[in-house]
């Protein structure tokens, strides 16, 4: 692959990637498309400013993934059903 389509492909992965931190599906992909790119699905990173102006994608921790999908489910029955 020559220098320019390299930097051509490397650029459009990073704006699939900033798509996917702001919590946004990139227009046209579904999460296989991503997985077989080796790329993260939405809630997976998210994108941080850091004070000095530098843009950061993170990813995020299990846990804190866990309670943000929980807060996107309000109301989650935990006791068994009973027959």
């Amino acid at each position: 692959m020559c220098m320019a389509c390299e930097e051509a492909e490397m650029l459009y992965r990073w704006r699939i990637l900033e798509t996917i931190a702001k919590g946004e599906m990139p227009p046209g992909l579904t999460e296989d498309d991503l997985r077989a790119m080796e790329m993260p699905l939405p809630g997976e990173v998210e994108l941080i400013e850091e004070p000095d102006g530098r843009v950061v994608i993170r990813k995020i921790a299990k846990a804190a993934a866990k309670r943000a999908a929980a807060k996107a489910n309000a109301f989650v029955c935990d006791t068994p059903d009973s027959e």
